[in-house]
């Protein structure tokens, strides 16, 4: 079992508190814009499987663009 977040890219404004609060600073800005023109939140397959679920990222969200699923096969 492991811990998955999901970014919604359409939802995210690019604001970084996600960057910010993150524990283990696995969540990155991307480097492309969106179709709404921000550049949204990222986070890679390798720091996904470093992710603990704490949802802190989730919490800090104003946007509610993030999803934490504790505990996924």
């Amino acid at each position: 079992m492991t811990n998955k977040i999901v970014i919604d890219e359409l939802l995210c404004k690019g604001c970084a508190l996600c960057t910010e609060a993150c524990p283990q600073n696995l969540i990155i800005m991307s480097s492309e814009i969106n179709r709404q023109g921000f550049l949204p939140a990222q986070i890679s397959a390798e720091n996904l499987e470093k992710c603990s679920g704490c949802t802190m990222c989730a919490l800090v969200c104003p946007d509610v663009a993030i999803t934490v699923f504790k505990g996924c096969a």
